[in-house]
């Protein structure tokens, strides 16, 4: 089926229900090469949102998705890429978790430079910044967009109470305003979107960016009898994801969503997928993927989103709850 696109919260950006991300996969399963790879196959799904960020394998999945554009030569009013900004690449009081001015103008040009492109669609604080007054980031986001770095800009897991702050403040002084949130969102990661934001969406046309539909690969199910050979949790720098990945506590959960999967004649990856872009609130769900296989069954859960009425969504949520 065709690629339906959404407007990122109240702006006018549209962007493809689902969309492609770098997080895990670029440098440590993905060269210059395979990405181009995996790309393409988004692309031509439909795909014209590209997620990435400035900590993503300390700025070498910036300079392999920037690599893999310029390699395939799309037109740049046909794609939308973003990155994210708090984390910080260097040692130093200004450099590491903070949204202060200096980090962030530096961070963007910086991260433009590792792309290799004039501007980015869409810059986000990757994190909230307590030490830093709100209204110092929030002028710094939008003066990035009045000097051409950025076209929009949003938040990362900030509270509401925060992105509500941060609205408000833009919009007394004339300011960019933020127009979207990149919160973690799945069947087992909920409250957030579903209930602390739920006023956002209508008094600020707040849009949403989710990440980990697959609540790090849990949903699959390839975790349900260990961990496998290959899989993320057995890269190095993720082990923390062992003990929650093979938790037994889900297992009659995921036994039971496995069996809707199966009704429904898909993986239980779609199905989760699906589930998340069922969400009206939800602008676009940002999949990750190693290999051109994975795009294409990943993007074959917008079949599985057809077949999603209300009834079927809340059957889902209620295996979880």
């Amino acid at each position: 089926m065709e690629m339906p696109y959404r407007r990122l919260g109240r702006s006018g950006l549209k962007v493809s229900t689902l969309s492609f991300g770098s997080w895990v996969t670029f440098k440590s399963q993905l060269d210059v090469d395979n990405a181009v790879d995996c790309l393409r196959e988004a692309y031509d799904a439909g795909v014209n949102f590209f997620d990435n960020a400035e900590v993503y394998a300390s700025g070498d999945a910036e300079r392999i998705m920037g690599e893999a554009i310029d390699k395939l030569g799309w037109p740049r009013h046909s794609y939308v890429v973003s990155s994210k900004f708090y984390w910080g690449l260097h040692e130093g009081p200004n450099t590491r978790k903070t949204l202060n001015r200096k980090y962030l103008l530096e961070a963007i040009d910086a991260s433009l430079e590792r792309f290799g492109l004039e501007y980015l669609d869409l810059i986000y604080c990757h994190r909230a910044d307590p030490d830093t007054p709100i209204e110092e980031t929030v002028r710094a986001m939008s003066d990035a967009i009045d000097r051409g770095r950025a076209l929009y800009w949003g938040t990362s897991e900030w509270t509401a109470d925060e992105i509500r702050a941060a609205w408000d403040l833009a919009d007394r002084n004339g300011w960019h305003k933020p127009v979207t949130e990149q919160p973690e969102y799945n069947l087992l990661h909920r409250e957030r979107v579903e209930r602390e934001y739920a006023r956002l969406y209508e008094d600020i046309g707040l849009g949403t960016t989710i990440w980990s539909p697959l609540a790090l690969g849990l949903l699959t199910g390839k975790y349900l009898d260990g961990v496998p050979e290959g899989s993320r949790a057995t890269l190095e720098g993720y082990g923390f994801l062992r003990d929650k990945l093979t938790d037994a506590t889900y297992n009659d959960a995921l036994h039971e969503f496995k069996g809707v999967a199966e009704e429904l004649g898909c993986t239980m990856a779609q199905l989760a997928i699906a589930w998340c872009a069922a969400n009206p609130n939800v602008s676009t769900v940002i999949t990750g993927a190693s290999s051109p296989q994975q795009v294409r069954e990943n993007m074959a859960s917008l079949e599985v989103l057809e077949q999603l009425d209300d009834d079927l969504v809340q059957r889902v949520a209620d295996i979880f709850a």
